[in-house]
């Protein structure tokens, strides 16, 4: 499997999935840990995956996202955005709403 099929794959089959610096434990970057907070705070089990011991996604998930920064967050299947967008969902509650549906398949 490629590294674009393998994106692909991780994105299809997790409901919610980070993609950042670190790991949701240990964050690399302040950007990775707000968005990691913020999907710990919805309380659903998130994938994640670490692009800085992985260099060939981080290469190549802005091809599959049209995102150039990280963290990129898939709710779904979709992309939601990075820290920003995420962080700004969470506080209006949009993402929990987002997450539950996601997670019950329900879209």
């Amino acid at each position: 499997m490629d590294v674009i099929e393998q994106i692909k794959a991780t994105i299809s089959e997790n409901p919610v999935v980070i993609f950042m610096k670190g790991t949701p434990d240990f964050p690399q970057c302040g950007f990775s840990m707000r968005t990691a907070q913020a999907l710990k705070a919805c309380n659903v089990d998130f994938a994640y995956v670490d692009v800085l011991a992985n260099p060939e996604i981080r290469a190549g998930l802005p091809s599959v996202s049209n995102w150039p920064t990280f963290p990129q967050v898939f709710v779904g299947g979709d992309l939601i955005g990075g820290c920003d967008i995420t962080l700004e969902m969470f506080q209006k509650g949009e993402l929990q709403i987002l997450i539950k549906q996601a997670v019950s398949g329900a879209r």
